[in-house]
């Protein structure tokens, strides 16, 4: 199964789609997630995306497409994917749309719906672990050691975007860019909406539902 999970930052995505991809027996990917991969092993793509992004621009559409492609052809995807926050625009979406032709398409878009004002909060109290990059939640998450992840035991910080300025800029970009893909996929059928206020572990079990139909 082909699935791409959509939702603002600070729906859980990369949670969810972590769990999603193993009930699955899938991979998972985010263009962050590519963009770190090419970037550390200085791929011609990993270089190119790198120029765009130490001047502070948005790296291409193009380029974006070609690096979720070359991933996607990779023996490991031959039983299905989770793409976690991917496509992010329109564009990427029809781009991605015509690549998959040929071999079928997209089979799900499951779509975390969260209000604003709790985006905000979760984000301004949001913590992540510079190793592994598991988010914590200042307030929610009981540490076995302060400041430290369970997981690898490296240092919690909170990200310069998940303040609470630059929090509601992304929300706005968020509302630009990406919410269109709620209507552009719906419009496909294959868009299916879930509860992202629940607990962690109910939109898990939605998300599952969604995928066994």
């Amino acid at each position: 199964m082909r699935v791409i999970l959509l939702g603002p930052p600070g729906a859980g995505k990369g949670t969810q789609a972590e769990r999603l991809a193993e009930h699955l027996g899938a991979s998972r990917i985010s263009s962050g997630d590519l963009f770190r991969q090419h970037t550390l092993k200085s791929t011609e793509l990993g270089v190119l995306a790198k120029s765009y992004m130490d001047r502070g621009a948005l790296v291409p559409d193009d380029v974006t497409i070609k690096m979720v492609m070359n991933w996607i052809i990779e023996p490991e995807q031959v039983r299905g994917f989770v793409l976690d926050g991917f496509p992010r625009t329109l564009g990427q979406a029809a781009a991605l749309d015509q690549a998959l032709t040929e071999t079928g398409g997209i089979d799900k878009v499951l779509y975390i719906k969260v209000p604003r004002e709790e985006l905000v909060v979760r984000l301004s109290e949001r913590l992540v672990c510079r190793l592994c990059q598991t988010p914590y939640s200042v307030n929610n998450s009981r540490l076995e050691k302060e400041g430290k992840c369970d997981k690898c035991g490296g240092q919690l910080y909170q990200r310069g975007d998940d303040k609470l300025v630059a929090v509601q800029k992304r929300l706005e970009v968020y509302s630009e860019q990406t919410e269109p893909l709620v209507g552009y996929y719906r419009g496909r059928g294959v868009l299916e909406e879930i509860d992202g206020e629940d607990s962690v572990s109910k939109v898990g079990d939605a998300l599952t539902q969604a995928v066994a139909v």
